[in-house]
């Protein structure tokens, strides 16, 4: 069950932060699919002050 949380996580994530910023890079992807649930959910919360994409490449680059 951990693991189906953490899939429904990864891409609620995702779908979050297309519908706010447009489409997200493939290695965007790839990096938050390599994310742990704790990461996520730090992530999900993070991502409410992100003003663009950059602020998400170097969230993903400092916790990746």
């Amino acid at each position: 069950m951990g693991q189906d949380l953490e899939e429904r996580s990864k891409q609620l994530i995702i779908r979050q932060l297309e519908r706010r910023f447009g489409k997200i890079s493939d290695e965007a992807k790839q990096q938050i699919d390599n994310l742990f649930l704790p990461q996520l959910e730090q992530l999900a919360e993070a991502l409410l002050d992100f003003n663009n994409k950059t602020e998400l490449t170097v969230w993903l680059r400092e916790h990746a």
